[in-house]
Order: C-alpha cells, then structure tokens, then sequence
C-alpha cells in the first residue's frame, strides 16, 4: 500500500506521514455499526481513570466477529474497510446463508475471495480459520485464542504474526510479536496469515494536531512540575528527576517494573517471557 512521506511545506507537513489504505468501501455495513461513547477517560463516578484521554473524532464502533463461529459455511469477501478503532483493515464477509460479519483482514486477503471458518481440517489458506492442531508447525497466525470458543484476543493488531513452533501434550507452542512464547491448547481457533496494513509502522502524525483527532491529550513531564504535584518535580532550571528510579505521579516505581503477579494461573504456560529492553 502507497505510503507518502511529504514535502516540509508548513511546520505540520515537516515530518508527516500518510498511510493509503487498500480499501474498498468508505461507508460501514449499517447493520453492524453502533454508537461509540467517549467516556474522557473517567469512570461511572466522573473521577479520571485514565489520564490523557478525550476530544478526538467522534467515530461509529464496528462489531468485529472475533469468534468467527458459522462453521463449515463459504463466506464471501465483499470488501475491505477501514476501521478507526484499530490499526488493522476490516473485511466485509457475505456468508452464503445471507448472514454478514465483520473480521480482522489478513494482509493479501483480496476481495472476491472465498474463504472459510471450521473446527476441522480445512484448506491451509490466507483467511481461513482453525484449531491450531490442524495448522502445520512454522506458519504464520493470528487473531488466536487463549481458551477454546473464547473468541481471539491475541495478535490483532497491524501487522502482527505469531509462528506455530511445535506441539507437547496437547498444548501449542507460539511465539508472539514480543518475543514471548507461550502455550495455549490446540484447540483453540487461529486464522492462517499476518495481520493487514504493514505499513501503520511507518505512519508519522507529524504534528500534535493529529494526536489530539485520534482521542488523545498531551503529557507533562514530571519534572516540568512542582514537588507538590510529582516525586519528579521541584528545582532550578534543567535538573535531572534526582531519585534512583522513575516514579508515578503517586509515589509508585515506574518503567521497567514487574506489574504481572507472581502468582497468576496462567504463569504455567508462558515458556518464556519477552526479551527485556535495552
């Protein structure tokens, strides 16, 4: 998909980027759309949950068929769409039974296609989906369950692929985009390719305009506060935040902590964790 990567003709256009789309229909499915309300980041009592939310573009949400569960019926690639709530396309499926639903595109999924949901051994094809068991060791997925019938959770976004890398006692082995590998049971349900829109890497919003459409508001630095207000704040001029580690506003230690328990249930199946950053 074309990526253009303008002229500094103003400030804004300095350092911007535009990601062209591959998509085929501007104009949601009506049927599958629904309001989207913007919370601001606050929650039922109106206190700030979230910091630096709010404003934005007001947006319809689509209804994302994650769980894909009209098995063994042909559905029919009719368009691809763009989504404002992620990062990767939609394509438009037309099941032969007359139903319609929204999935997750895979990259080089075309319309006009046919492509096909089972809980048995189907066609390995870029759109198809399946039980891990049935999906040869090596191969690009994604959008994959962590339980049975639970609907995909892992591997959605742009771009993103998980490798198949093996089987041991009725468990599959993947390796995800962080590095992490983990086990999930291979029954669980994934669909064959990498995940569309490849290019959303490379997108530069280029000024804090763009930011502020997308729903976000800007970020003080803790050190550009008073001590008051922030563990980071306080002194004259540029000063360093003066403590041996990062903190949160509220006196936590930030940046490189732990934040996953030690004791979770699912600790059993990760093999290995993501590689820490440099």
């Amino acid at each position: 998909m074309p990526f253009t990567l303008y002229q500094p003709t103003t400030p804004g256009r300095r350092h911007a980027g535009v990601l062209q789309r591959d998509i085929t229909k501007k104009e949601p499915e009506k049927r599958l759309v629904r309001g989207a309300k913007s919370s601001g980041g606050r929650n039922n009592m109106g206190k700030i949950t979230v910091r630096h939310r709010g404003g934005g573009a007001k947006r319809l949400l689509r209804s994302v068929d994650f769980k894909r569960n009209k098995y063994d019926i042909v559905a029919t690639v009719v368009a691809l769409e763009y989504d404002p709530s992620r990062t990767a396309n939609l394509a438009l499926l037309h099941y032969s039974d007359g139903d319609k639903r929204y999935m997750v595109a895979p990259e080089g999924l075309k319309v006009g296609e046919k492509i096909m949901s089972s809980q048995k051994q189907i066609e390995i094809k870029v759109g198809n989906r399946l039980p891990l068991k049935f999906v040869p060791p090596g191969l690009q997925v994604h959008d994959i369950e962590l339980s049975p019938g639970q609907g995909g959770v892992m591997v959605r976004s742009a771009g993103a692929w998980a490798i198949l890398m093996s089987f041991e006692g009725g468990l599959a082995r993947l390796k995800l985009p962080s590095g992490e590998i983990r086990s999930v049971a291979e029954d669980c349900l994934a669909t064959i390719g990498q995940v569309s829109n490849v290019d959303h890497i490379n997108v530069r919003l280029g000024k804090a305009g763009r930011r502020r459409h997308l729903g976000f508001k800007p970020t003080v630095r803790g050190k550009a506060m008073n001590p008051v207000d922030h563990p980071h704040g306080g002194g004259e001029g540029h000063n360093p935040i003066g403590l041996k580690h990062p903190k949160t506003p509220w006196g936590k230690p930030a940046l490189g902590v732990p934040t996953r328990s030690a004791n979770k249930a699912s600790n059993r199946f990760i093999i290995s964790r993501r590689p820490k950053r440099t």
